[in-house]
């Protein structure tokens, strides 16, 4: 797949809400061994069950596991967000989570996990924004842009709910639109090749 720009990514990001799920599903189906870090955030119910973990898990034979607090951010991982915390990207590549007030009604909130990452990864970061029903996400595009970072934003006319890729086209200049069934080729660019030594 050919990218308006050079990338060279030490994080990628991946964040939605409605109708998001479904294009993660078929983005790990397709992924190939990864060997950067995948951070996951969606907008979910709050839950206390591992349902989603063991749905992702079962769609790759990728590590995936939920992000802990102070947990160091490894290599070839794919994490998720837990229901109902802020997930925040300490300066040190460490997790943080919180439970402070709801951003844009929303806990996670995407903007707060672009932001902190943004600050912390600078030019070392790629985020895709999926599809989705608020606003959430757009700001923290913007600031990852500002620093650098590569922005993907999936074509709103593949999305299920087009409001927040629509959003985030209006307020930053995306480095690409890619369609739903077309993201897995960029995801496989920039985090595939062979794994990690042992």
């Amino acid at each position: 797949m050919k990218f308006n720009r050079e990338i060279n990514c030490d994080l990628l990001l991946v964040a939605g809400s409605a109708g998001s799920l479904e294009v993660i599903l078929m983005l790990l189906e397709k992924l190939e061994s990864i060997v950067i870090p995948i951070v996951i955030v969606l907008h979910r119910k709050d839950d206390n069950d591992n349902l989603l973990i063991e749905l992702l898990s079962g769609r790759t034979n990728c590590v995936v596991k939920e992000a802990e607090d102070k947990e160091s951010i490894a290599a070839a991982t794919i994490y998720v967000c837990p229901p109902d915390y802020h997930l925040l990207i300490e300066n040190d590549r460490s997790f943080s989570l919180d439970s402070s007030e709801r951003i844009n009604f929303s806990r996670p909130s995407i903007d707060l996990t672009f932001e902190t990452a943004a600050e912390t990864y600078r030019s070392k970061l790629a985020a895709i924004l999926l599809s989705g029903a608020n606003a959430d996400g757009a700001a923290g595009l913007v600031k990852i842009k500002s620093y650098g970072g590569y922005v993907v934003v999936q074509d709103p006319a593949t999305a299920i709910s087009a409001f927040m890729p629509k959003h985030a086209l209006d307020v930053v200049e995306a480095d690409d639109i890619i369609p739903a069934a077309e993201l897995y080729l960029f995801v496989n660019s920039i985090c595939g090749g062979k794994p990690f030594p042992l």
